[in-house]
């Protein structure tokens, strides 16, 4: 929704919500807040810190987060605190505030087409669970299969209906369901519970035949299934729906649903995650409700920022040959970057966290209490793939061993580590030590590669320019007394960003209003990288003071010069391209002339 235009009467129904839900209150609601200076601060609840560096402007009603560098304004800290969309930010904060969401909402018909389709395709969802539920005790012999295997499995009927488990006893009663209530066809298959056949365009049961197990997000909303085949078959045991615009597999969790009921009710701790639906329902019904499931895929960015609005805690709870399978271990990496702290839990040989649950509860919190973090576990998974009693095994672990130890935090872990090893291995501690300190030279000898980012502002020489854009648009921004007579019209802007901040600032010194920079969450893309280190300069003193007054002073400066600079070279190169004398004079005479200009900038002061 950032970037676009509403309707009349949206657009005030939303000024409205705004002063009517205090960004401090709101924040309040979830985290601990306290007053210290001119803002509000609190640890953030977007990363793991100790010490509060996320600061609520109750002023400005927006907040920024100096660590991680998150910024919004109430909508936007709804968002993403509760997983939801723009939509469902509104929604939340019209409930606390009892007001009536407006129906005409959007500002283009796209956009209502949009939201008339989604909110067709979450009723198909709806009844097709319902439907699926319903066949599960129908009665019809055809569910006998599915019921025995649910006993089999250990199962109560209470688990069962908690987690709307389901059967699809064929491919065409569904359709005839669905149809019969009146859907579109156009919708049915879009909402990925039908499909159409090759041969004949008759719709179909997209999960036909298998056991079902809605997924259902953090509102509560079912958005697709999951469907488990009972018998051996040439199609995969598991199958998913396809991903529609309610379904993304990547972006949520199995069982995320039941896991923020559970944190309204108590603090969580940490979160456990497994790969799949029975090893989810099964712990739960053992007593551990604080699971989730990544449905058999690699854990992604979106998943490690969901599970980060719960708890900073992670236990990863594979299955018992997710070593041998997964040696990369990248998505449990991807968590790591996150910021989260993770362990994980090693499994019995060929066991899963489902066939551990079954023995009990007291089966399953003995593998949780053998949790180890996140390099002591890479060196476990390393080792089952080697035999150490066989000397070139031995050689070829301990070299690729000691890889994983030099990426140790500290010399502490990497003692620890080493012990282990020699534990392990039966060489000597100095041994491995002298080895270790080796490697650490070779890389340390090696040149460092530049990120990405950096490189191509070394390699473009922008850094510099757009250090001094920042300043100057941050001191526009707060109102910093220096920057008061100075047009950012005058500035040689490129970065698409820049440009938004610039034309929003002078339409406000046109109209001669109040320059708000919580307003601009509704002009940029979400999590704006640009506006964030923009945002950060509003800390402290850096605004305030001579220091400051000089540094912005300079900052003009700096940029006027580029643009000089770069229409001195458009000129240079305009005059060797000239064949005509008259045109190389004028030409000339344009050179002199920004010739004049940098030397002014060099004596003057604004």
């Amino acid at each position: 929704m950032s970037g676009g235009r509403f309707d009349s009467e949206f657009a005030t129904f939303l000024r409205a919500l705004k002063q009517r839900s205090d960004i401090v209150e709101v924040i309040r609601s979830y985290v601990a807040v306290d007053r210290k200076g001119g803002n509000y601060w609190a640890c953030c609840p977007f990363h793991h810190e100790k010490t509060p560096s996320f600061a609520v402007n109750e002023g400005e009603q927006f907040y920024h987060c100096f660590g991680c560098q998150e910024s919004g304004d109430v909508i936007k800290f709804v968002q993403e605190i509760e997983s939801t969309d723009f939509m469902g930010a509104v929604r939340i904060l019209a409930a606390r505030a009892k007001m009536t969401v407006p129906e005409s909402n959007f500002d283009t018909e796209e956009a209502a087409r949009k939201k008339k389709k989604r909110d067709a395709m979450a009723k198909i969802l709806l009844d097709s669970a319902r439907f699926y539920l319903s066949n599960l005790y129908s009665g019809d012999s055809r569910a006998d299969g599915f019921l025995q295997y649910i006993s089999g499995r250990g199962l109560a009927p209470t688990t069962v209906k908690k987690f709307g488990l389901g059967a699809s006893l064929d491919f065409y009663s569904l359709p005839d369901y669905l149809s019969g209530k009146g859907y579109f066809k156009e919708d049915l298959v879009d909402s990925g519970v039908l499909a159409l056949s090759e041969k004949n365009g008759r719709m179909y049961d997209a999960l036909g035949g298998r056991l079902i197990f809605p997924i259902i997000n953090a509102f509560d909303e079912v958005i697709g299934f999951g469907g488990r085949v009972l018998e051996k078959t040439k199609f995969g045991k598991y199958k998913n729906t396809k991903e529609t615009m309610l379904f993304d597999k990547s972006k949520t969790l199995y069982n995320i649903n039941l896991l923020k009921k559970l944190k309204r009710e108590q603090p969580i701790k940490d979160v456990i995650i497994v790969e799949g639906y029975m090893d989810t329902i099964s712990l739960y019904q053992a007593g551990f409700k604080n699971i989730v499931a990544s449905m058999g895929t690699s854990l992604t960015k979106e998943q490690a920022r969901l599970i980060k609005r719960y708890t900073d805690n992670v236990l990863i709870s594979y299955d018992g040959d997710f070593a041998g399978q997964k040696a990369d271990l990248r998505s449990l990496e991807i968590l790591d970057e996150a910021g989260l702290n993770l362990r994980v839990v090693p499994m019995p040989d060929g066991a899963d966290p489902d066939d551990v649950a079954r023995q009990g509860a007291d089966a399953y919190q003995k593998c949780l209490d053998g949790a180890m973090p996140l390099i002591d576990y890479r060196l476990h998974a390393l080792e089952r793939g080697y035999d150490l009693t066989k000397t070139e095994d031995k050689r070829r672990f301990v070299a690729e061993a000691l890889k994983i130890v030099k990426e140790a935090d500290s010399e502490t872990v990497r003692e620890e580590l080493l012990k282990r090893l020699r534990d392990r291995t039966g060489l000597t501690y100095h041994a491995l030590e002298r080895d270790l300190r080796s490697i650490k030279k070779d890389s340390e000898d090696a040149p460092t590669p530049l990120p990405k980012e950096k490189l191509s502002e070394t390699a473009s020489g922008t850094d510099k320019q757009k250090k001094a854009t920042r300043f100057i648009l941050a001191a526009k921004l707060f109102s910093a007394p220096y920057a008061q007579e100075f047009s950012v019209g005058d500035l040689p802007l490129k970065d698409e960003t820049h440009i938004i901040i610039a034309q929003y600032i002078m339409e406000r010194e046109e109209k001669r209003e109040r320059i708000r920079p919580s307003e601009l969450f509704e002009l940029l893309d979400e999590n704006c990288a640009e506006f964030n280190a923009i945002l950060d300069l509003n800390y402290g003193e850096k605004l305030i003071g001579d220091v400051a007054a000089r540094f912005f002073a300079d900052s003009v400066n700096t940029l006027k010069k580029e643009g000089i600079e770069e229409e001195l070279a458009r000129l240079n190169q305009a005059y060797a391209q000239a064949t005509e004398e008259t045109e190389r004079r004028e030409i000339a005479k344009k050179i002199g002339e920004c010739v004049q200009k940098s030397k002014g900038l060099n004596r003057r002061k604004i």
